[in-house]
C-alpha cells in the first residue's frame, strides 16, 4: 500500500496539547523515539530479543504490562494519538520499563517502510476502532491487505494478538484471518498479563463480551 492509496484505519482525535502534555512530550519522548530510517532492534534496544508491536496503544497500560511481565522481550508501541503517548511515556518511567520504546504515528505506514521483513515476533492489536458502519468497514485495520503486511514482518513463529469487545469486529477479523491462505486462527482465553483498562474495561461496564483472538502465520501452525 502507497501513501497516498492508503485508507487510514484509525480516527483523527488529536484534540489539544496540554501544558502537560507538551512538557511530557518535551522531556521523555527523545529518549523513547525511534530514530529515523529502517528499524535495528539490536541497536535501538542494545540487545537481541523479540520484538514486539503494539498497534494503536492508547495510553499505553497494555505495551507497559506486556514489558513489565516479559522482560525478555522487547516492544515498540505505536499511536497517533498525541495525548494518550504522553501518558504513556510518564507511566512508563514511573514504572522503570527500560524495554519499551514508542511510535508517534500511523503503525501501518511504520510497518509498511521501516520494519524489516521477518523482525517481529508478535504484533498486538487491543481494541482498535471497530468502524461499525458499513459504509467504513473498508477502514478496518484487520484486511487482506494488512494481513499479507503482516505476515511478512513477522517472524515464522510469530503470532498476532487481537482484542475487541465489538461482536461485529470480531466476526470480521476471524472471517478475514480464516480465508487469508498465510494465516490460522481462533479465539483465545484473555492474555492474563493485560490489565483491565481504559476500552476494555468500558466495554466490560457496559455488558459487552470482550473476544481475544490469536493468529499465526501458517509456517508457524496453530
Amino acid at each position: 500500500m502507497t501513501e497516498t492509496a492508503r485508507v487510514r484505519t484509525f480516527h483523527a482525535r488529536q484534540g489539544r496539547i496540554s501544558p502537560l502534555t507538551a512538557s511530557r512530550l518535551e522531556e521523555l519522548m527523545p529518549q523513547r523515539s525511534l530514530p529515523e530510517g529502517p528499524l535495528d532492534a539490536a541497536v535501538l534496544f542494545g540487545r537481541h530479543a523479540p520484538l514486539v508491536l503494539e498497534v494503536g496503544c492508547g495510553h499505553g497500560a497494555a505495551a507497559i504490562a506486556y514489558a513489565q511481565t516479559h522482560p525478555g522481550h522487547d516492544v515498540v508501541a505505536a499511536d497517533v494519538h498525541t495525548p494518550g503517548l504522553a501518558r504513556m511515556l510518564a507511566a512508563a518511567e514511573r514504572a522503570g520499563v527500560g524495554n519499551l520504546r514508542v511510535h508517534h504515528g500511523d503503525a501501518v505506514a511504520l510497518l509498511e517502510a521501516r520494519v524489516p521483513s521477518g523482525s517481529l515476533s508478535a504484533v498486538h492489536v487491543f481494541f482498535p476502532d471497530p468502524w461499525p458502519k458499513a459504509r467504513h468497514a473498508k477502514r478496518r485495520l484487520i484486511s487482506s491487505q494488512t494481513l499479507d503486511l503482516l505476515a511478512d514482518r513477522l517472524r515464522a513463529d510469530g503470532r498476532l494478538l487481537l482484542a475487541t469487545d465489538h461482536e461485529g469486529y470480531a466476526g470480521h477479523a476471524l472471517a478475514q484471518l480464516r480465508r487469508h491462505p498465510l494465516w490460522v486462527a481462533d479465539v483465545v482465553p484473555r492474555p492474563t498479563w493485560r490489565p483491565l483498562d481504559g476500552f476494555e474495561a468500558k466495554g466490560l461496564a457496559a455488558g459487552r463480551r470482550v473476544v481475544d483472538v490469536r493468529a499465526m502465520t501458517r509456517a508457524g501452525g496453530a
